[in-house]
């Protein structure tokens, strides 16, 4: 059973800007602080962006003012809005709690920043 789904990456010119989605079974979703992680070849997986079930959030240093994680519980989905991205950036994408649970990891999904 699938438990997560995420989307919406792709490839994008430096200043360009990416929505993703990450679709959350409700028994996951309901009450957890959701998080969105990224791994970019030869480095270790880091978090992102966190937001509890409240909606109140934090971000990784290097994302602040450009990356925006919001969550609609009705959908039991969690987005983040990437805007102004870098080539450093560049990294597979993955939601999961926070802190993560090592059976929930998903595919991610592929964000590539270069011109």
């Amino acid at each position: 059973q699938v438990q997560l789904v995420e989307s919406g990456g792709g490839l994008m010119q430096p200043g360009g800007s990416l929505r993703l989605s990450c679709i959350v079974s409700r028994s996951i979703f309901s009450g957890a602080r959701m998080g969105w992680y990224r791994q970019a070849p030869g480095k270790v997986r880091e978090l992102v962006a966190g937001i509890t079930s409240g909606g109140a959030t934090n971000y990784t240093d290097s994302v602040k003012g450009r990356f925006t994680i919001s969550r609609d519980n009705g959908k039991t989905t969690v987005y983040l809005q990437m805007n102004n991205l870098k080539p450093e950036d560049t990294a597979v994408y993955y939601c999961n709690t926070v802190p993560g649970m090592s059976w929930l990891w998903g595919q991610g999904t592929q964000v590539t920043v270069s011109s």
